[in-house]
């Protein structure tokens, strides 16, 4: 299913279900929750984070010029985790900036650059090195909806699969 606007089709409160498996412990866990992308909370702002200022940062293909740096929206995840013995309270927070071109780049809640989300086609890959881990995330459209995200890291201490499943809260 092909999207016009990801940060638009992206907005709004979804439920989670994320499936974790770590090859190097044999471990497996689950995580379930809700992930929301909305306008951030009034000075809700990392203090001395780098603010984004529309210029691409280290690592960061191109980006919108200083003038025109898109709207911006938080990704806020909560839920439960269970991995292996653990189960506890689990969060994620990241920023959404949305680009002219109908893409999105996703940025860690300090500001710094994470990847770039094109889900215009229906299906995007990205790819983010940090140091010596590598991470591959691939996202589907499987309708207006529901989409799937699958994580592939590895590195020398990582290797890991992560498969969510976000739908529509209101679905």
């Amino acid at each position: 299913m092909r999207v016009s606007d990801t940060l638009a089709f992206a907005a709004g409160p979804w439920r989670i279900e994320r499936v974790l498996a770590d090859h190097r412990s044999g471990t497996q866990g689950r995580f379930t929750g809700r992930a929301t992308l909305s306008e951030p909370a009034p000075g809700s702002a990392t203090p001395g984070a780098p603010q984004p200022s529309g210029e691409p940062q280290r690592g960061e293909p191109g980006g919108p010029g200083p003038h025109d740096p898109g709207p911006e929206l938080c990704y806020l995840e909560t839920g439960e985790l269970r991995f292996g013995t653990h189960t506890g309270p689990a969060t994620r927070t990241l920023r959404y900036q949305g680009r002219p071109d109908g893409t999105v780049n996703v940025r860690f809640a300090d500001g710094h650059f994470f990847y770039r989300l094109d889900l215009r086609s229906g299906r995007c890959m990205a790819v983010h090195q940090c140091r010596a881990d590598r991470y591959e995330i691939t996202y589907l459209v499987l309708s207006q909806n529901v989409m799937e995200e699958r994580w592939q890291v590895q590195g020398p201490g990582k290797d890991y699969q992560a498969t969510a499943t976000l739908t529509r809260w209101d679905h």
